[in-house]
């Protein structure tokens, strides 16, 4: 047993039971796409987020614990991804990653934006012309330190 196989276990829970992301997220207490994220294995849940877990997903003791042991993060299998959906994400930070750094260097000074103090926020926006994914990325400034 493994968190990569609880994670099956999980997907496999969330079609058979017709679940939604946003449904369970509800139930964990979280936002949609932390809760996702952590149903995927990339976050640590805490005891009463896995109690709810193990519920929903019918989960045993073992696979529960797994839930809130700090996961091996990164969840890519090939360096460059293959999956149309976040390969077109490689292609955004491949295009414009340069922009986005100078950007916030203008703005903030030399550091970085963290993933760790993060938040993310996904919507559909409706559109004449074809609905639109609305993504916000909001995190934190690191600035470097001299030492």
């Amino acid at each position: 047993m493994d968190r990569h196989e609880v994670t099956k276990k999980i997907i496999s829970a969330k079609v058979a039971k017709k679940m939604r992301w946003g449904d369970i997220a509800e139930k964990i207490g979280q936002s949609k796409e932390w809760t996702t994220a952590a149903m995927l294995g990339q976050m640590t849940l805490d005891a009463k987020q896995a109690a709810l877990a193990k519920e929903l997903f019918e989960l045993t003791d073992e696979e529960t614990a797994w839930l809130q042991i700090a996961p091996y993060k990164g969840s890519l299998p090939t360096a460059v991804p293959t999956d149309p959906l976040i390969y077109r994400w490689y292609e955004i930070v491949s295009v414009y990653g340069a922009t986005i750094k100078e950007l916030i260097h203008e703005e903030f000074g030399d550091g970085i934006m963290s993933a760790i103090d993060f938040s993310m926020d996904i919507q559909r926006e409706a559109d004449p012309k074809g609905d639109r994914v609305q993504v916000v990325l909001s995190g934190k400034f690191l600035p470097y330190k001299s030492y």
